[in-house]
């Protein structure tokens, strides 16, 4: 575990804390020898030196993106598409369920070929 990362966590609202950590917890558990590091002022993952995914806080929200996502589909209310579709990114908001489970199968598929 990164400290900046986790510093990075720690200055957040407590209910985006919970967010984060539990997105960073599937991170570490989906990405065999996952790499975490502050990069551009977010926390980011990366398998074998490539980027693997971002987690954003903003003032209403947390975002997760995904990298290598070219081949996930677009789904209205979960997740959407970045850029010319190789980024895919879910928006967490204070009290919102979030299939963690499904996020992992996701991240699972983005990072086979890294």
């Amino acid at each position: 575990m990164n400290d900046d990362v986790t510093h990075y966590i720690g200055n957040t609202a407590p209910w985006q804390i919970g967010v984060c950590e539990k997105l960073r917890a599937m991170v570490h558990e989906t990405v065999p020898m996952v790499e975490e590091r502050l990069q551009y002022g977010k926390p980011h993952f990366l398998k074998n030196g490539h980027f693997a995914a971002v987690i954003a806080v903003s003032r209403d929200k947390v975002s997760f993106m995904m990298f290598n996502a070219a081949d996930i589909p677009v789904v209205k209310g979960f997740i959407r598409g970045l850029g010319k579709g190789e980024r895919k990114a879910v928006d967490i908001e204070e009290g919102q369920d979030v299939d963690y489970a499904r996020l992992a199968g996701i991240l699972e598929r983005t990072t086979l070929a890294l």
